[in-house]
């Protein structure tokens, strides 16, 4: 029998290696580093800030009062939070340190930062002498926030006599599992006054801001009002969910409405952002403004008036000879006139009438205005006047001439027409120096004119 032939390899008989034992022990040294690195950055994270070791407690003390003295109240917050992981305090004594960082902290604007700390005074020690400030200065700190139904909830909790559970806390709606509250509601219309007040935040100071959203917000205190908002966005929350279930903002034609949607948004944000800067209206300002242009806050001359109407102009003339005989001009109006919304009132007009505009219940009629401002009141125009309704008797009972407003009555609205100039002058500015950065070119030969580059910014003169 033949013997077969072996072609396969002799096996190759290998060292033992230390190479795998090295990566082990490489592994776990590296794990260990790792984990050494994440508690230690968690104990930072965790810890509170070094303190500088160099000064004492008292010394420490005196620093935060020397920051505060100079107005850097944010710098003396954070000294006064070293003060208190240094010294050994009481509950009281804590308490109150913790009210002077919230004076501190509403001193430098951070109100939602002062109101933490107010919190925090009130929950380490009841102070009665504390107890009215916090209360005062909580309730500012929200105001300045223009958070007004949260103020207002803090409002009820504070003077609640009986405290079951905290105002605002009463479920208003469901969503599934998601409970909407009194305050969550508050909060959804807050946020959608700001979104419609937002246009106009960049050139108002913060407490016309917080005026206007306080007006805004009166229409929002009847039941009705709020049942009707809280529809409203129930009915477009779920079609938004149900949007986003179908993914609809991944069809192209969504994403095109999205996108010019973005671009709107962005470049109005950026024109706020411009107006906030650039436009700083004064008292002066308006004062200034005022006197360049009094012509325009004149009020015209005024009338009040009452009238008969009647289909025929030869009783009209009978009527006005009866009247200078001495027959009493409204019980002829509740007896002829025509005119069921005023007879029985004896002829009388409520609205006034405007010299600049038409006249209340009888029309646009230049002569009958004339008439009535060059007559010598009370009296009865000597004539009847034909109008669509009919032949009129007109009897003048007062004329006030033209009168200049004073700045007070008017400053409201200088404020508006100040504004809307320099809004104007800034934008149309801010988009010329746009256009210029990006070379822009309207080609106006193609529309039938001359072609030009956009025009040069001015040079912004001084305020």
């Amino acid at each position: 029998m033949d013997e077969k032939l072996d072609f396969s390899l002799p096996e190759k008989k290998h060292k033992k290696s230390l190479l795998p034992k090295i990566s082990i022990v490489l592994l776990f040294a590296l794990i260990g580093l790792s984990l050494t690195n994440i508690f230690l950055i968690s104990k930072n994270q965790n810890s509170p800030a070094q303190v500088d070791s160099s000064l004492s407690v008292e010394e420490v003390k005196q620093l935060a009062a020397q920051l505060a003295g100079r107005n850097l109240y944010t710098q003396a917050a954070k000294v006064w939070q070293d003060y208190l992981s240094l010294a050994k305090l009481s509950g009281t004594e804590s308490a109150k340190a913790l009210y002077q960082i919230g004076l501190l902290l509403e001193k430098a604007g951070n109100y939602a930062e002062a109101i933490e700390y107010y919190y925090r005074s009130e929950m380490t020690a009841q102070i009665a002498e504390l107890e009215p400030q916090i209360n005062i200065h909580i309730k500012d700190c929200f105001e300045k926030l223009g958070m007004f139904s949260a103020l207002r909830y803090e409002l009820m909790d504070r003077t609640s006599f009986k405290k079951t559970e905290q105002a605002g806390s009463k479920i208003v709606a469901e969503i599934g599992p998601e409970k909407i509250t009194e305050a969550d509601l508050d909060a959804l219309i807050e946020k959608a006054i700001d979104n419609q007040l937002a246009p106009m935040m960049s050139f108002m100071t913060p407490e016309q801001q917080n005026e206007q959203k306080k007006k805004i917000l009166e229409q929002y205190k009847a039941p009705a009002a709020k049942t009707q908002f809280l529809q409203s966005w129930l009915a477009q929350e779920v079609l938004y969910r149900h949007a986003l279930e179908q993914e609809l903002m991944e069809e192209p034609e969504v994403k095109k409405i999205i996108e010019e949607l973005t671009r709107g948004v962005l470049s109005q944000q950026l024109m706020n952002r411009q107006l906030a800067d650039k436009i700083n209206i004064t008292e002066t300002d308006l004062q200034t403004y005022y006197a360049a242009h009094k012509e325009r806050f004149i009020e015209p001359a005024k009338a009040r008036i009452s009238h008969i109407v009647l289909d025929d102009e030869e009783q009209a003339i009978n009527l006005i000879n009866r009247i200078n005989k001495g027959e009493d001009f409204y019980e002829l109006a509740k007896q002829f006139s025509k005119d069921e919304e005023t007879k029985e009132n004896g002829g009388k007009i409520e609205a006034e009438v405007n010299k600049d505009s038409y006249i209340p219940m009888i029309g646009d009629s230049e002569e009958i205005k004339k008439s009535i401002f060059t007559a010598k009141a009370p009296a009865v125009l000597d004539k009847p006047f034909k109008t669509e309704k009919g032949w009129e008797i007109v009897k003048v009972e007062t004329v006030s001439g033209e009168r200049q407003k004073g700045f007070d009555e008017v400053r409201q609205q200088v404020m508006h027409m100040l504004t809307d100039q320099k809004r104007r002058d800034v934008q149309s500015d801010f988009v010329n120096q746009m256009m210029n950065k990006y070379n822009v070119i309207i080609h106006t030969s193609v529309l039938g004119g001359t072609e030009e580059k956009a025009p040069e910014i001015p040079e912004e003169k001084e305020q």
